[in-house]
């Protein structure tokens, strides 16, 4: 029988000590992750050998550094997400980029989104948990901004903020604009 390399061992130990010290849970990390709670909890044990990709988006949703995880080095105090490595959600509503801006963990507490919007683009949202708030910036153009019944156009460099556990939408003029978004869950 083959002996087991000695990597499973120190993977599987860096991996579950790093949820530990975040205070996530198992089902939390698959969350943030994407990668299945019980996929999680094998690599945890050293019973599966992760693809360089389930790696990746495991270290990302811990914050940990993917270079020092085997090598036992501390996350730097400085993270720095490349402006093309950070992850974007495009075509959620209509002509409109988002770039997640907020690290993993803070998706449902705090999260900070850089919007970009073609003219006439749109970002239409349901209502949020209760007690919601969103703090918008324009960067470049104009947006109106809607919270229930009341509105608002903003200009470069103004900022709204307003109520969204009710629906809500920002939507460019009729050139390109961009914002960034705060939001804010209770």
């Amino acid at each position: 029988m083959a002996e087991r390399p000695d990597i499973h061992d120190r993977l599987a130990t860096a991996l579950k000590a790093a949820r530990k010290s975040k205070g996530l849970s198992l089902d939390a990390v698959a969350r943030l992750s994407g990668v299945s709670r019980s996929m999680v909890s094998q690599i945890e044990r050293g019973e599966s050998s992760p693809t360089v990709a389930t790696l990746w988006n495991l270290t990302q949703a811990l914050q940990v550094d993917f270079a020092g995880l085997l090598e036992g080095r501390a996350a730097p105090d400085i993270e720095v997400i490349r402006a093309d490595a950070a992850p974007t959600i495009d075509g959620r509503g209509q002509g409109v980029r988002i770039r997640i801006l907020s690290p993993a963990e803070e998706a449902g507490h705090h999260e900070v989104y850089d919007l970009t919007f073609a003219p006439g683009g749109a970002l239409v949202s349901d209502p949020h948990s209760p007690g919601c708030r969103e703090h918008l910036t324009v960067l470049q153009g104009t947006v109106t901004v809607r919270s229930g019944e009341d509105g608002q156009t903003l200009a470069l460099g103004d900022t709204a903020r307003y109520l969204a556990d009710r629906p809500h939408s920002i939507r460019a003029g009729d050139a390109p604009a961009r914002a960034i978004l705060i939001v804010q869950n209770s």
